[in-house]
């Protein structure tokens, strides 16, 4: 049970990380993964050993490096892990527009354009 509210606090600061790179703080993301490295290391536990934690410490260096196609790439490479909560691929997006430029699909056109597909119909905006 304690490694397990270890494993949701380590999370939960992951998510912070990521909150921070949506705004464009690359520094106050990778002072949180320091903090959480530190943690982790006091405890004895391997910071390699989280997929997400992994994805985040070379989401980290790409960013620095200002390497959209590598972003893509480690984007698609840990999809499972990123998969597993909607809020991770949202702040990967405004990630991407923050850090890129990459402009994201208006959400209420992909949820209309979805509800008329389904109805047997296309809708081009």
């Amino acid at each position: 049970m304690e490694t397990e509210t270890r494993h949701h606090s380590s999370v939960i600061r992951m998510v912070d990380a990521l909150k921070y790179l949506s705004q464009g703080s690359l520094r106050d993301a990778n002072y949180i993964m320091d903090e959480i490295k530190k943690k982790m290391d006091s405890e004895e536990l391997d910071f390699s050993e989280s997929e997400l934690i992994q994805f985040i410490v070379y989401l980290l260096q790409t960013l620095e490096r200002d390497a959209l196609p590598l972003f893509r790439i480690l984007r698609q490479s840990f999809k499972s892990s990123t998969d597993r909560d909607p809020a991770f691929n949202e702040l990967l997006d405004e990630i991407a527009e923050k850090f890129y430029g990459v402009h994201r699909k208006n959400p209420l056109q992909g949820m209309f354009g979805d509800i008329f597909k389904m109805m047997g119909g296309d809708i081009s905006l």
